[in-house]
């Protein structure tokens, strides 16, 4: 057990370089869906000024970022989710957090994404979809038990009929199933 928690740690350490550093995203989207605008060559939408602009920290609005950040990791685009996540002035956001862990863990960093997770939770206990996402980290570590944990913790805060209940009830069966 301290040696998984000293992992942590160390994925934490690792990942704190990352929040500060200044980069650039790669998008190369161009489709907009409803609300969200998806912007061509490494732009970002940026909601205040409706205009597609290049990422830079304290340049964009948080929200902006989030948004730009969420849909690359949805995309696949995980280090670019991250370039462009780390620009958010508030580091503390739980949101931000969660998606920075989300592509961390996706790119094969599980331990930095754990690290980013557990930071989103300090922030908000009750982000469900942030202990589905760690519930899946625990099972990439092969921590059926940690992931129960996580599935407990969402049925207490949004019941078992909500999806993120749901979502990771069906990933630790399937796990299970091998």
């Amino acid at each position: 057990m301290q040696t998984r928690i000293a992992k942590v740690l160390a994925g934490v350490v690792v990942s704190l370089p990352l929040l500060a550093a200044p980069v650039f995203s790669a998008d190369s989207g161009g489709s907009s869906s409803g609300d969200e605008v998806k912007c061509n060559n490494g732009m970002v939408y940026n909601k205040k000024t409706k205009k597609c602009e290049p990422p830079k920290a304290g340049m964009i609005d948080d929200d902006s970022l989030y948004s730009a950040g969420r849909a690359l990791a949805m995309d696949g685009k995980y280090d670019e989710a991250i370039k462009v996540l780390t620009l958010a002035a508030d580091k503390t956001d739980p949101r931000i957090l969660n998606y920075l862990g989300y592509s961390h863990r996706k790119a094969g960093r599980v331990l930095v994404g754990l690290g980013y997770y557990q930071e989103a939770l300090r922030n908000n206990p009750d982000y469900t979809l942030v202990r589905e996402y760690m519930g899946e980290a625990q099972l990439m570590l092969g921590d059926v038990a940690a992931a129960r944990v996580q599935l407990s913790e969402i049925g207490k805060r949004c019941g078992t009929n909500c999806p993120e209940y749901g979502m990771l009830e069906q990933r630790i069966d399937a796990y299970l199933r091998g």
